[in-house]
């Protein structure tokens, strides 16, 4: 069976390296696939300052119209705001979304972030997520690559216009909380979230574990997004 490519976009802090083992294992069973590091997340010395949210969106629709065909277009964390937004622009051009602990925002992630960079909370007990199954070398890489996040796109929301984004097919991949976790926010109006009570064939996957499956269950998270690319290809 032909499998469409994926392109993995990550959240905040990170750039396409922290996908590598979910690459690795896509591409050995022979998957085509693109880790996206988004604008100003390139190295802790970018230009941030006038990197907003439309710089974000753009950089994932330029991967979904680099593609030959239709993508399954996976989401981590801060992704879910941009990447439902690029769906919406190229609803025709994505076969399939994948939410990994997070959803599809209608709204700001963090409208009370100040300033020009987020950087990555210190002490790990400030993060306030999930951690999980992630090995010390792991954090270490992380707090040692971490680049500070262009706070710009936090406060700004994302323009929807293209009804035809509600009949892509979906899958919330859910870690740090359980899929009726997820769903009951939604319900409560969290933004983040709030494309969840709108979307017309949404899936939920419960996979207890971090909020950077990519590290902590990266085999469980690589056959998810292998299955549904293989079966968006028909």
């Amino acid at each position: 069976m032909k499998s469409v490519p994926v392109i993995l976009v990550p959240g905040a802090w990170l750039g396409a390296w922290a996908w590598n083992r979910v690459v690795d294992i896509l591409q050995a069973r022979g998957s085509e696939v693109t880790a996206l590091t988004l604008p100003g997340l390139e190295a802790a010395d970018a230009d941030r300052q006038s990197i907003g949210l439309a710089d974000h969106i753009e950089a994932i629709c330029e991967a979904v119209r680099s593609a030959q065909q239709p993508v399954v277009l996976c989401l981590h964390s801060y992704a879910g705001c941009p990447g439902y937004a690029a769906s919406d622009r190229l609803a025709d051009r994505v076969a399939h979304v994948v939410y990994v602990d997070t959803g599809p925002a209608t709204g700001a992630i963090d409208p009370s972030c100040t300033g020009v960079d987020w950087p990555l909370p210190t002490p790990w007990e400030a993060l306030d997520e999930n951690l999980d199954g992630i090995q010390p070398e792991d954090l270490e890489e992380f707090r040692r690559r971490a680049v500070p996040h262009p706070a710009q796109t936090l406060r700004e929301s994302p323009v929807l216009t293209n009804p035809s984004r509600l009949d892509i097919p979906s899958t919330v991949v859910c870690t740090s909380f359980t899929a009726r976790q997820y769903q009951e926010a939604a319900r409560d109006g969290y933004v983040w979230l709030g494309g969840l009570v709108e979307l017309r064939n949404v899936t939920y996957v419960d996979l207890p574990t971090s909020h950077w499956p990519m590290w902590s269950q990266p085999e469980e998270l690589a056959s998810l997004i292998g299955d549904i690319s293989e079966n968006a290809g028909g």
